[in-house]
C-alpha cells in the first residue's frame, strides 16, 4: 500500500512540475512583444552605429571602418564572429546560439561614390568628391544588427534552440561581395535567410529584383599622331564608340523589362594620339538570367562587329552575374502578419515638413512620406528596375525580403537626397520597423517548424532540379583594394 500511495505522489509530483513548466512558458506573442521591447532598448545604439556607418561612408571593399565596428557590437553582445570571409577583408559571419534551425540575416553597409551629403533638406555636399550613402546601407547595416542582437537576447532568455548569422556583406553596389560568398558556400547550412533594404515604401518583396551580367569590355589597336598620320592608327576609342552606338540602336529590340547601362572607363590620354586601349564597363538587366544571356550574346556580337570595323582586337571580361530573386510566398506571407501586427510608422509635422522640402527640391510631388503598409503584390508580374546580390542568397536557402519607408516618397534613390534621409528621424523610423519585422519574423521560423518545412517545400518546387551555380567565372578572386584609412 505504501508503494502504491508513494508512486501516486511521484506522478502527482512530476504533473505539477509540467504543469508550471507549461504555465511559465511564454507564449509566441509575448515573446514578440518582448522582441519589439528589446528593440525599442537599443534604438540609441542602433542611431549611433547608423550615423558612424553614415559618417564612415566607406565604397566597396573599403568598408573596414564599418565592418570592424559591427564585428565589435558583435563582440561585445556575446557573438562568434568569423572575419574575412570568401577572401574579403571586410565581409564577417557572426553567430550565436546551437544546433537547427540556422537563420540567416544579412547586413550591408557600402556607400555609393561621388554621393557626399550633408544631412540637410538641400544639396550639399559635406567632402567634396566623396561617397555618400545613397543607397541607405548604414540603416541596413544597423537595422540588421538590431534584429540580430533582439533575438539573440531572446533565445538566451528562453532557451530556445537554433542558431541566427547575422552576414557581413560588402561591396552590393559593386561587385556584389554575396557572389563570393554563396560560391564559398557561407549559406549552404541556412534554413532560411531575411534581408531588408531602405525604400520610400513599405512592403514585404515578392516581385523580385532583375539578374544582371557585369562586364567589362575592352578594344586594342595602334597609336599614331591624329593630325600627321592617323591613317597608321587603329581607334580603341572608335570600337568603344560604335559598341554604344550598337548597344542604343539595340534597345528598340529588346523586352521592356531590360536595362543596359555603361560608363566609358578609359578612352585615352590626350586628343592628339589616336588611342591604343579603351574599356567599356557595362551592365546588362532582364527579369530572368535568360533573359540576361539573350541580351548578352546581342552585346558580343556588336562588339565583335565594332572590332573589325575598326581593325581593332577585342576581348571581354566577364566580372559576374546575378540571379533575379527567387520569392518564398510562404514565407512572404508570415513576414507580412507581423508588418501588420507591428503597424505602420507615423511622422510627426517637422519630419514631413523634412520630406517636402527634399521632394520639392527633386522636383518630385510634395506628398510627403507615405505611411501605409503595402499589401502582397502580385507575384507573377515582372519586377521594377534593379538587381541586388541577396538574389544569389535565394537560389540556395528560401529567403524573404522586405522595404521600408526610410526617405520621402518618390525622390530619386542613389542621390544626395536618400543620403540626406539616412541620417535623419525619417531613416531612423524605418530602420526600426525593419529590425522589429525581421526579428519577429525569424522568430516564428524558429518555432514554427511547419512553416519551414512549406518554405524548404516551396523552394525545392520552384527549383525544378536547378542546382545553384555561381555566376563569377572559375578561380575568380575578389579585387583587392588599397585601404582607405582604416
Amino acid at each position: 500500500m505504501r508503494k502504491r500511495h508513494l508512486k501516486l505522489i511521484i506522478i502527482l509530483i512530476f504533473s505539477l512540475t509540467q504543469l508550471t513548466f507549461a504555465g511559465s512558458k511564454s507564449s509566441t506573442k509575448e515573446l514578440k512583444n518582448e522582441l519589439l521591447g528589446r528593440v525599442d532598448e537599443k534604438s540609441q545604439l542602433l542611431v549611433e552605429v547608423s550615423d558612424a556607418l553614415w559618417e564612415y561612408a566607406e565604397i566597396a571593399l573599403l568598408e573596414y571602418k564599418s565592418s570592424k565596428l559591427l564585428v565589435g557590437v558583435l563582440e561585445k553582445e556575446g557573438f562568434d564572429v568569423e572575419r574575412e570571409v570568401a577572401g574579403m577583408p571586410t565581409a564577417f559571419v557572426a553567430s550565436y546560439g546551437s544546433g537547427k534551425p540556422i537563420i540567416g540575416i544579412l547586413a550591408e553597409y557600402d556607400a555609393l561614390p561621388g554621393l557626399s551629403q550633408d544631412n540637410t533638406a538641400f544639396k550639399k555636399a559635406r567632402i567634396e568628391g566623396g561617397a555618400g550613402h545613397g543607397c541607405g546601407h548604414n540603416l541596413f547595416g544597423a537595422g540588421s544588427l538590431g534584429a540580430a542582437l533582439a533575438l539573440k537576447e531572446v533565445i538566451e532568455a528562453h532557451k530556445i534552440p537554433g542558431t541566427i548569422k547575422l552576414y557581413g556583406c560588402p561591396a552590393e553596389e559593386d561587385i556584389g561581395g554575396k557572389l563570393y560568398m554563396a560560391r564559398d558556400g557561407l549559406f549552404d547550412d541556412l534554413d532560411a535567410c531575411i534581408a531588408w533594404h531602405p525604400s520610400y515604401e513599405t512592403s514585404v518583396d515578392v516581385r523580385g529584383s532583375q539578374a544582371i551580367d557585369d562586364l567589362e569590355i575592352e578594344f586594342s589597336g595602334k597609336t599614331s599622331h591624329a593630325a600627321f598620320d592617323p591613317w597608321k592608327g587603329a581607334s580603341a576609342l572608335d570600337a568603344v564608340e560604335m559598341t554604344t552606338f550598337g548597344i542604343n540602336l539595340l534597345r528598340e529590340h529588346v523586352k521592356p523589362t531590360v536595362r543596359i547601362h555603361y560608363v566609358i572607363t578609359q578612352g585615352g590620354k590626350v586628343p592628339n594620339i589616336v588611342p591604343e586601349h579603351a574599356k567599356l564597363w557595362l551592365w546588362a538587366r532582364d527579369s530572368t538570367r535568360q533573359g540576361v544571356k539573350d541580351v548578352v550574346k546581342r552585346v558580343e556580337e556588336i562588339v565583335k562587329g565594332a572590332a573589325i570595323a575598326t581593325g581593332t582586337s577585342s576581348k571581354i571580361n566577364y566580372k559576374g552575374s546575378y540571379h533575379e530573386m527567387l520569392v518564398n510566398l510562404t514565407g512572404s506571407k508570415v513576414m507580412q502578419k507581423n508588418l501588420e501586427m507591428i503597424g505602420s510608422t507615423t511622422y510627426m509635422d517637422e519630419e514631413v515638413a523634412f520630406a517636402k522640402r527634399i521632394q520639392k527640391e527633386t522636383n518630385i510631388e510634395q506628398k510627403g512620406m507615405i505611411c501605409e503598409i503595402n499589401e502582397l503584390e502580385d507575384h507573377t508580374k515582372d519586377p521594377e528596375g534593379g538587381s541586388t546580390d541577396v538574389a544569389e542568397v535565394s537560389w540556395v536557402t528560401p529567403t524573404l525580403h522586405l522595404s521600408t519607408s526610410c526617405a520621402p516618397y518618390g525622390i530619386p534613390w542613389h542621390s544626395w537626397a536618400v543620403v540626406s534621409s539616412s541620417k535623419h528621424s525619417l531613416g531612423y523610423k524605418g530602420m526600426f520597423l525593419a529590425a522589429k519585422v525581421m526579428a519577429t519574423t525569424a522568430l516564428d521560423l524558429f518555432l514554427n517548424k511547419e512553416v519551414l518545412i512549406k518554405m524548404k517545400k516551396e523552394f525545392k518546387d520552384k527549383l525544378k532540379g536547378y542546382t545553384y551555380k555561381s555566376g563569377i567565372p572559375p578561380g575568380q578572386k575578389p579585387p583587392l583594394r588599397v585601404k582607405n584609412n582604416p
